[in-house]
């Protein structure tokens, strides 16, 4: 069997130039968690007067956060979610795209319940929140957002 030499170096050349590139995303995060199933609270963030009423509150299949070297922020995703109370429908109108959450949660690898609590602030949903609807008329929640700050640990 004979190789072409130069279709050989293009090709290895191509392979490398992949490697790289993904070398160097995967290198830009410094900061990945992932919760399964977590139950996430929803609070307005409110800074003279901190609500204690939560403004909804959600069971979600999947919680990823996530943060680069160069990023100030942090970035996660909510996927497949739904609420157990709650208007969550309002963070898609204009009112609520305009306010920031807090999102709180629990960290079940944690045995101790002082230690195991977790908080997003200044939350926002760039995009909104996106929902599918079954045949049954169930509605099932997406949404990627962006945060200022957090107690991840």
């Amino acid at each position: 069997m004979i190789i072409n030499p130069l279709i050989y170096w293009q090709t290895l050349n191509f392979i490398d130039a992949i490697f790289n590139a993904c070398s160097k995303k995967e290198a830009d995060k410094i900061l990945e968690l992932v919760w399964e199933k977590p139950v996430i609270i929803f609070y307005k963030e409110r800074l003279k007067k901190p609500e204690r009423k939560a403004f909804a509150v959600v069971k979600a299949r999947r919680l990823v956060i996530s943060r680069g070297k160069e990023d100030t922020k942090f970035r996660g995703n909510i996927k497949d979610f739904f609420p157990f109370m709650g208007d969550i429908d309002y963070i898609s109108s204009t009112k609520g795209m305009s306010d920031r959450y807090v999102l709180c949660w629990m960290d079940d690898k944690e045995d101790d319940f002082s230690k195991a609590w977790r908080r997003l602030n200044s939350v926002t949903f760039p995009a909104g929140i996106n929902f599918i609807t079954d045949e049954k008329g169930k509605r099932t929640y997406n949404a990627d957002f962006e945060a200022e700050h957090g107690k991840l640990d």
